[in-house]
């Protein structure tokens, strides 16, 4: 039994996953930073304060879900852009 789970611990597609796990872990705390930390102020020094979570309709607080929304649309342009240029390199180095 026991040589089973290492075998199966060990397999080529178990331990494949785990690093892709790992490096897409580090690749999210990358991308939340660049629109944390560079995008998100970029769009306030253009259009005033980027932070809608003073907005409500009555008890209910749409500014949080705004804020939300804007941030998925955020990661989700970077995430294309550095996946597309991501790509290129790849095509380039064939």
């Amino acid at each position: 039994m026991l040589q089973e789970l290492k075998a199966f611990l060990l397999r080529g597609d178990v331990v494949s996953l785990a690093v892709a796990f790992i490096i897409g872990s580090a690749f999210t705390k990358i991308v939340e930073s660049l629109v944390k930390d560079v995008i998100t102020p970029a769009i306030g020094m253009i259009g005033g304060n980027p932070d809608f979570s003073a907005i409500s309709i009555g008890s209910i607080m749409i500014g949080n879900f705004m804020n939300a929304v804007i941030n998925f649309l955020i990661v989700g342009t970077v995430l294309f852009f550095v996946v597309k240029a991501a790509g290129k390199k790849v095509e380039e180095v064939k």
